[in-house]
């Protein structure tokens, strides 16, 4: 008797260890693991160039290489569940060492234009490359987007990060201060694609980092962009010349071809009979967003009818640059095979102001000894329910 209970109880403990087991093992498969892998994507001068490729428990992945800190992929399903690569580029490194307009790319020191390339700070004058006639633009002729980048795998949260470190010796591109640079990119089970920014100077120096991968949510290589339904938490923006340098003011969107308070096509008002529209070639500017608290916080939307997919941006940043891909022209060919024509791509670079170290009025890009630069910027998709 004894003996038949004890096989029992054996028996029962068998049972709701194994019951213990399977919830165990469904609630892995709930929360998932990140996965990041490694392979050689070859090299600029001798130097390795390495391509890191995140996947999420959803099926998500994000390729990143060393060279440029460049996002060469997004692959992310649509309302169907059908997977597709929404960021613009190349299948190789090749594509991107003959010349590219930053796709994908970490961009500094300063993201975005500097008026005439010079700036004065502290007393004295500076002057950069002039790469944008007559302007300064993303960091110069050689630029952070140009560097093969030394990579670490960390953890963050129990999951996997690649951790992209350089520096930038005193008087590069004719900037101030050495630099060094560390970027932290992620990616979660929540489809969150996180980029953090961190730096620091032993010189007074201007620094606005950011990233520049262009995003087609219906898949790269598939036509523009137009039909895309854009909303930037953003009540102003930072009108501009003729050479797309800030003019200095904050004016508000509403009653302006600028108003994306509400969802608004792209294609409803890109083409408008309107002077920033016409030095723009359509969006090319700067938004004021609301948030100017410095914490993270949600800066706009994205949505494309026809896949479904949504994206979310989140930033720690005081604006951000729409840009249409106005200047593409087909003479690029993408990963599909598809030559990228004008606006079949679109920018949401988080940044300081355009021209911020020219308008004391903006807020301040400049970093100082002692300081740790510090920004976060958060790219979410999803899909309509």
């Amino acid at each position: 008797m004894i003996k038949q209970v004890w096989i029992c109880m054996i028996g029962a403990a068998l049972v709701f260890s194994m019951s213990c087991a399977q919830q165990s093992e469904d609630a892995s498969k709930k929360e998932g693991t990140v996965t990041m892998t490694q392979q050689p994507f070859g090299d600029v001068e001798g130097k390795p160039v390495e391509l890191y490729t995140f996947t999420n428990a959803n099926g998500m992945e994000v390729g990143i290489m060393t060279y440029g800190g460049i996002i060469v992929s997004i692959k992310t399903p649509d309302k169907n569940g059908q997977t597709a690569d929404v960021a613009l580029g190349f299948n190789s490194l090749e594509g991107y060492l003959k010349g590219h307009p930053y796709f994908g790319a970490l961009v500094g020191r300063y993201g975005n234009r500097i008026a005439k390339g010079k700036f004065t700070l502290d007393g004295q004058e500076y002057t950069l490359a002039i790469n944008n006639d007559p302007n300064a633009l993303h960091g110069g002729l050689k630029g952070f987007d140009k560097k093969v980048w030394d990579a670490q795998e960390i953890e963050q949260d129990g999951q996997p990060a690649l951790e992209l470190t350089c520096s930038s010796p005193d008087g590069e591109e004719g900037y101030p201060g050495n630099l060094t640079c560390k970027v932290i990119y992620s990616l979660s089970n929540d489809n969150e694609l996180k980029i953090e920014y961190f730096a620091e100077t032993d010189k007074a120096t201007p620094l606005n980092l950011t990233n520049h991968v262009y995003f087609n949510l219906a898949g790269e290589g598939s036509g523009d962009i137009l039909d895309h339904v854009v909303m930037l938490k953003a009540g102003k923006f930072t009108p501009v010349d003729e050479t797309l340098i800030p003019t200095g003011e904050l004016r508000p969107v509403e009653g302006t071809p600028m108003d994306f308070t509400q969802p608004t096509r792209i294609g409803d008002r890109i083409d408008a009979d309107d002077e920033q529209i016409k030095f723009g070639g359509g969006y090319d500017h700067n938004w004021v967003l609301d948030n100017q608290s410095g914490q993270l916080a949600l800066g706009g939307l994205v949505t494309e009818p026809t896949s479904g997919r949504i994206l979310e941006f989140y930033t720690t940043q005081p604006g951000v640059q729409f840009y249409c891909g106005n200047f593409l022209d087909g003479t690029l060919v993408g990963k599909a095979g598809k030559a990228y024509e004008k606006r079949n791509g679109f920018c949401l670079e988080t940044q300081h102001y355009p021209d911020s170290p020219n308008h004391p009025n903006f807020p301040s890009s400049i970093l100082k000894p002692g300081e740790t630069y510090h920004h976060v910027t958060v790219y979410k998709f999803s899909t309509e329910k």
